[in-house]
């Protein structure tokens, strides 16, 4: 008979139990919903930011030197150049002489190039670099961007083989003229222009091949042009960028880093750590360096972590996000 009771109990308790486990489940799946709502949207359900650094970047750091260029040397209306007439824009801020070179050995062009300063000055003069013809030296004071028009006189005619060529059409160079006592080590004392003039032979568009910096401690540079955000190609003196250029990501902080190996400047500091690819070609970031100041970034790039009672409870979401592999 004491049986019966006992039974009684139970069926009694059942409901209780029942009704008991219905919440802890409901209340696991709150959580569980919680959690993944917590994952793809913060401010969904906690208002208070939560920190979490960022994933750490691996394209490294380039320290980048600015340097100073006293001269400018462009291609005006390169369409419609040829051999007979090569129209040039060129400017300086110092005296400088001009040697227009044709018919350039590439493999003669580089070997001097290396040669300390001192000696290269010193062989300028004469017929450094080797070439099938040079037309006479112009010497200016500085002056504002003007235009020359740099001509090949009609009995020669350069003999430059055929694809690959080992002779460059037209070399221009631009050298100061100032007294060797007195400049800088890491002043520019020439740059070096290698242009190519379509021809029947080799029909790729008249172009700047490349440019070269040399410096009075004997550093021998290659130029190459910066690629902003705005389509414009950046100086090659790397001035900040104006206030207007923005960054092509959150369109709020100016752009201030150029990425590598592509050399798209169009981020900021900011979007820069959530990044692994260029936003403008998808080339993977290798590197990177700075052109301008980044004083508007933060103290930290993460958002400060959150006071308060909700403290304790970040840090229980991000324990649970981690043992149920949400995160």
């Amino acid at each position: 008979m004491s049986a019966l009771p006992a039974a009684m109990d139970l069926s009694a308790a059942l409901p209780a139990l029942l009704m008991l486990a219905s919440v802890c489940v409901c209340a696991l799946l709150g959580l569980r919903t919680m959690l993944m709502v917590r994952v793809h949207g913060d401010d969904l359900v906690f208002r208070a930011p939560m920190h979490r650094s960022p994933p750490p970047h691996r394209a490294m750091q380039i320290k980048m030197t600015k340097v100073h260029i006293p001269f400018t040397f462009k291609l005006l209306d390169s369409s419609k150049t040829t051999y007979d007439a090569v129209q040039c824009s060129v400017s300086s801020q110092v005296r400088y002489t001009l040697s227009a070179c044709w018919g350039v050995s590439i493999r003669d062009l580089h070997t001097a190039l290396w040669r300390p300063w001192e000696q290269l000055r010193s062989v300028l003069a004469r017929d450094m670099p080797p070439c099938q013809y040079r037309a006479p030296d112009i010497r200016h004071e500085d002056h504002e961007e003007r235009t020359l028009i740099l001509q090949l006189p009609p009995p020669y005619q350069l003999r430059l083989g055929t694809p690959p060529r080992l002779y460059y059409p037209l070399v221009v160079l631009l050298t100061r003229d100032d007294d060797p006592s007195h400049l800088q080590s890491d002043e520019t004392v020439a740059l070096v222009n290698v242009v190519h003039i379509k021809d029947s032979v080799c029909p790729l568009p008249t172009s700047i091949l490349a440019q070269y910096l040399k410096q009075a401690n004997g550093q021998l540079s290659c130029l190459k042009q910066l690629y902003l955000a705005t389509g414009n190609p950046a100086t090659y003196e790397l001035s900040e960028p104006s206030n207007d250029q923005l960054c092509a990501v959150c369109q709020v902080f100016p752009l201030s880093r150029a990425l590598l190996p592509c050399r798209h400047t169009c981020v900021c500091a900011q979007c820069f750590n959530k990044l692994d690819r260029c936003p403008m070609c998808r080339s993977p970031i290798l590197s990177y360096f700075c052109i301008r100041g980044e004083d508007y970034v933060p103290m930290e790039l993460g958002s400060p972590p959150s006071k308060g009672p909700l403290r304790w409870l970040d840090t229980w979401n991000d324990r649970l996000t981690d043992f149920l592999g949400f995160r």
